[in-house]
């Protein structure tokens, strides 16, 4: 299995950029910014793409702009369009069971209460694809899940958030040149 789409589930606009639920928007910027892969909006795709060569062959990144909740849309339209499987994608997003500096890396698994993965698994008839949640910490008993996520990062979790989405890439990266298996086993268990 060769990854072939990496997909960093988010929302489109200003008013989302650096919030908790942006994530893997976030990861995915850096990924581009490291590469030298510059942002084209792609109307067919309902998303931004950046694409270069990978290990083994074109490697494309994809922010969808359906809004998270109809994330699946975009990601169809991109495995329509080149002939993918769910087996070729990687997607990058936030979740609220995990602490702020923990990643997991999964080959398969379910919605787990997300919205834009719940919209992926509609949209490919599948829950195998891989997938890096990242942690963004439980909220508040207090506090609406949406406000939460829709949040802007706290000051503790925004002092962590460089170690963590240079811990996000480098797990990425390492599913691309040396495969799922060696990237689960070196970021699961780390902290960043």
């Amino acid at each position: 299995m060769s990854l072939r789409l990496v997909i960093g589930l988010g929302n489109p606009g200003s008013q989302y950029a650096n919030t908790r639920h942006n994530i893997g928007f976030m990861v995915l910027d850096r990924l581009a910014a490291q590469w030298g892969w510059p942002w084209r909006d792609n109307k067919r795709f309902k998303g931004l793409c950046a694409e270069g060569a990978g290990p083994a062959s074109k490697l494309l990144l994809l922010k969808p702009t359906t809004y998270m909740n109809n994330s699946g849309e975009s990601v169809r339209a991109v495995l329509d369009y080149y002939r993918f499987t769910a087996q070729d994608i990687l997607v990058i997003y936030d979740d609220t069971a995990l602490p702020t500096g923990k990643i997991r890396l999964r080959t398969e698994g379910s919605a787990g209460g997300h919205n834009g993965v719940k919209s992926l698994i509609a949209h490919l008839g599948t829950q195998t694809f891989a997938r890096l949640r990242v942690g963004i910490d439980a909220k508040p008993p207090e506090q609406d899940l949406a406000d939460y996520v829709l949040g802007k990062f706290s000051p503790q979790q925004a002092e962590r958030l460089p170690s963590v989405l240079e811990g996000a890439v480098k797990a990425v990266e390492t599913a691309l040149h040396e495969g799922l298996e060696k990237a689960m086993n070196r970021s699961n268990s780390q902290e960043f």
